[in-house]
């Protein structure tokens, strides 16, 4: 017997679906008890799929609301429904799969798929077979449907369906989608492709054996007047060209003039799948050959797409007004932050170790529209393809600048600005000799009267900082700080983040340039910490600390730090220990305390109390959270675990994290002075649980500090060294790349204190050292920070590391050229001359490499001048005069001159 609702229930279920279309929450809330009552009856569900189907006498958006209802209980219960049940909706859904309502084809699509999705696939054979089946229906509504439910499968299973598992369904399934691509209804030739298209990326081999026969039907939809169908059309050629660009060449001259075409689609939904192309094709090796001859058509269409639609215009009404900056922030607009941890780096010739460069603040031009757009993804396409081109790009595009940057439309000309700093990267050369005119011109659009078109300015005036700070100061740098820091205090919030973001990328570049104008600086930040919402005041606290970076120990001055640390140290205590907005403020701080030394005594003792406490907090909450996991799934039976995993939150680490980095930049900051904060608190304790976490980054930070610690109150550390030592051998492993080279240098500043009481240590770190120096691909700041610590060892305990000299002099002497002299270099260079002392023989076969890191240096101490002289001179009289010549005569020029003048060898 067929299942028949009884009338009464279907009274009542139907009530539940009118309630629950109403705004009241208190209706909403009884709505959802009465579910999880009615939930107890399997037969409920029946009721569901009933009305959804059968109940034509209702209206649709109740039908339809039905059926989601149903996939709801689907996704959460449907291993617990009877057989029966499950059997009685699957029927009912591919019995009505042709429905002649779009809504409800649509909602029973959706509940297949879902029931497909929970592993059902595989017990429901007849499925697949069903819904290819009723393609061929003559019933359009019949087929629609199917395709429908078709494409969701595809997209939610695509991996299955490519599988052994179900026996390979997808070889009957493509060539059966390829069929309906000539379909006269353009719904189903758009379905046709977007099942196909699922399968582009991943290479499924059933798409590849009939690869020819998809493209050229492609080809044949390229004039479809349906703009869905136009889209996926485009959107499977972009994915074509990451995949079987093979197969696109021979083609490539027609495809690109399509999609120069498609790029300016009055539907935007087409013109920005197309757009797409041009991103993906550059960064193809074919692109500057394929394109190099359509760039006189391309430029100007990506040109005119960076302009606002009237849409975004719209969308961002209040940043087109102008005053916003009293209205409070709503708390979505806010990113979640996330914070970068302390990685100790080198100095190198000419700046910073390469690991602090990596900044994003690039390309987000605009973030309130953060939905990607055709504005956004043009000016990400001719980013790139000024990458490629570089200054081949300019004869097209300065024409076109020229009309753009000075047009009385504000529209056109924040479109121009937006164009000068899409290409700054790539085509900076070529903009050298422009740049002294345009200077003045972007600067003046930091005062227009639009806050889109100062925003822009800002971004774009960012992107050529690093020219500006190369020219003299009076020249550019000075009015662009003067207009950039009045924006700042801009009454548009929007223009605010973009200048402070932009005057964070100018202090970066300009360092100690901006030292004349601290004081100036110093007024406007301070002054916007009283203007600032919410966000922007997260953004002002990195402006800070990147001043603070930049400028170093000149901000240690009595009239800096009144101005500066009272608003930090007030926000500071306004915070609660749980509060997000800690991360920002403590980066901000750890920075400051760096530079202002011992400036910052003043303010240390509660910063480095709390510090203390976050850690220990976190530590606290991560026990009690894994106790409590535990202990629950001992005593809990495991369907319950199941459902209540997630009421015991692991603690948000990110707070010890941050807290860990704040107490290395004391430590840096205060060095000897930090020795009382450190004896009065168990901060050693917490720290040998944190140099155990699970988490890398905790680790990562850890080993920071502990080297902080080592080098600025090495007393207290050293009690623990005989715990730590195994836990940072154990930590030298590359696969956690940051964990590993703050390990690293750890060590090396533990030896330097040691001294030769770092004996019974040395073996349980050297080999893993050893293996890492020759590991092929190793990044260059940790192998940078292997060679010193190698070093250091081999100088404290020269007799237990230099019997393996000759395993890792070639890439030590290699790794230390570059970094300019200091006192790490020095004392690594100084181990290295004791071990050739006792184990000359270890450096003979690579002493060429030993010479050139040896010329490296620009000027080392007298003593360490005198034993590179004995080992150089000691060297030669072994080999002999004649010998030497030879041998030095496969030096480069410069390296022979060096020695030479240096050594006179």
């Amino acid at each position: 017997m067929e299942w028949q609702p009884d009338e009464q229930g279907l009274q009542q279920v139907l009530q539940l679906l009118k309630d629950s279309q109403s705004p009241d929450t208190a209706t909403q809330r009884a709505v959802q008890e009465k579910l999880e009552q009615l939930n107890q009856f399997p037969d409920f569900n029946n009721y569901l799929i009933f009305v959804l189907t059968s109940l034509k006498s209702e209206d649709e958006p109740t039908r339809s609301l039905s059926g989601l209802i149903l996939k709801n209980n689907v996704k959460a219960h449907y291993q617990n429904f009877p057989p029966l049940v499950a059997d009685f909706i699957k029927r009912e859904c591919l019995n009505n799969i042709g429905d002649p309502s779009p809504l409800i084809r649509a909602t029973i699509g959706i509940l297949i798929t879902t029931i497909a999705s929970k592993g059902e696939l595989q017990t429901w054979p007849e499925l697949l077979p069903q819904l290819c089946n009723l393609l061929n229906s003559e019933d359009y509504n019949t087929c629609e449907g199917s395709f429908g439910a078709l494409q969701k499968i595809c997209e939610d299973s695509s991996e299955l369906l490519d599988s052994d598992a179900l026996n390979r369904p997808l070889n009957i399934m493509i060539p059966k989608f390829l069929q309906f691509f000539k379909h006269c209804s353009p719904k189903i030739r758009s379905h046709a492709i977007a099942c196909v298209n699922q399968f582009i990326s991943s290479r499924a081999q059933a798409l590849m054996d009939h690869i020819d026969t998809f493209i050229e039907s492609l080809f044949a939809l390229a004039g479809d007047e349906d703009c869905e169908v136009r889209k996926n059309v485009c959107r499977a050629l972009v994915m074509l060209l990451e995949v079987r660009i093979d197969r696109l060449i021979p083609h490539m001259h027609s495809i690109i003039q399509y999609m120069l075409q498609r790029t300016q689609d009055p539907d935007e939904n087409v013109s920005l799948e197309a757009c797409e192309f041009w991103l993906t094709l550059a960064e193809q090796p074919v692109c500057k050959e394929a394109l190099s001859g359509h760039l006189v058509q391309l430029i100007p269409i990506l040109v005119n797409g960076m302009k606002y639609s009237e849409i975004d215009i719209i969308l961002l009404k209040g940043d087109v007004e102008e005053e916003d900056d009293t209205v409070p922030d709503s708390e979505q607009d806010i990113k979640p932050r996330f914070h970068k941890s302390r990685t100790v780096t080198l100095q190198h010739e000419g700046g910073e170790g390469e690991e602090g460069e990596d900044h994003d603040d690039d390309d987000d031009d605009d973030d309130t529209l953060s939905d990607w757009n055709l504005r956004k993804c043009s000016a990400a396409a001719l980013d790139v393809l000024a990458n490629v081109f570089r200054d081949e790009l300019l004869p097209h595009l300065l024409p076109l600048l020229k009309g753009l940057l000075f047009h009385p439309d504000w529209v056109v000309k924040e479109s121009g600005i937006l164009v000068l700093g899409a290409i700054a990267e790539g085509c900076m050369q070529g903009m050298v000799p422009y740049l002294p005119e345009l200077m003045p011109h972007l600067i003046q659009c930091l005062c227009d009267k639009k806050a889109l078109v100062r925003s822009i300015a800002c971004w774009t005036l960012s992107r050529y900082a690093h020219w500006v700070v190369s020219q003299p100061p009076d020249s550019h740098l000075k009015p662009l700080m003067t207009e950039l820091l009045k924006r700042i205090l801009d009454g548009n919030k929007r223009v605010q983040e973009a200048a402070c973001s932009a005057f964070a990328t100018l202090e970066e570049e300009a360092c100690t340039e901006l030292v004349p104008y601290l004081s100036f600086i110093l007024d406007t930040l301070v002054f916007a910490f009283g203007k600032y919402q919410h966000k922007n005041l997260l953004i002002l606290y990195d402006a800070i600390g990147t001043l603070a970076d930049s400028v170093g120990h000149h901000l240690n001055q009595p009239e800096y730090i009144e101005k500066l640390m009272p608003p930090l140290i007030a926000k500071w205590n306004e915070l609660k220990d749980e509060d997000k907005d800690l991360f920002p403020l403590l980066e901000c701080l750890s920075s400051v305390a760096t530079a202002l030394q011992s400036g910052f005594l003043p303010y240390c003792e509660p910063v480095y109390q709390r510090c203390v406490t976050l850690v220990q907090k976190t530590l606290a909450q991560a026990m009690v959270s894994t106790y409590l996991c535990i202990y629950n799934y001992i005593s809990l039976p495991p369907q319950m675990y199941s459902q209540q995993p997630d009421q015991y939150e692991a603690p948000d680490k990110d707070f010890m994290i941050v807290a860990l980095d704040l107490l290395s930049g004391l430590a840096e900051g205060l060095g000897g002075h930090v020795d009382q904060l450190v004896s009065r608190s168990n901060i050693m304790t917490l720290l040998f649980q944190c140099m155990q976490d699970t988490m890398p980054e905790v680790r990562q930070s850890s080993f920071a500090l502990l080297g902080d610690l080592t080098k600025a109150c090495f007393p207290h550390v050293k009690p623990c060294i005989a715990e730590f030592m195994p836990i940072l051998g154990t930590n030298l492993n590359p696969e956690f790349i940051s964990v590993c080279n703050n390990a690293t240098w750890a060590i090396g500043e533990i030896c330097m204190q040691m001294g030769v009481e770092m004996q019974p240590y040395v073996s349980l770190v050297l080999n893993q050292l050893v293996e890492i120096i020759n590991r092929p691909n190793t990044p260059k700041t940790l192998l940078e920070n292997t060679a010193i610590t190698i070093g250091r060892l081999g100088y404290v305990c020269p007799q237990e590391v230099a019997p393996m000299l000759q395993q890792f002099i070639r890439p030590w002497c290699t790794s230390l050229r570059n970094i300019r002299d200091n006192e790490e270099k020095d004392s690594a260079f100084r181990g290295i001359c004791m071990m050739i002392g006792v184990n000359p023989g270890g450096v003979v076969q690579d002493f060429i490499f030993f010479c050139d890191a040896v010329a490296s240096w620009v000027s080392p101490k007298d003593d360490l001048r005198d034993m590179f002289y004995k080992i150089l001179h000691g060297f030669k009289d072994q080999v002999g005069e004649e010998n030497w010549q030879q041998f030095s005569e496969q030096f480069p020029p410069q390296l022979k001159e060096r020695l030479s003048a240096c050594y006179g060898v």
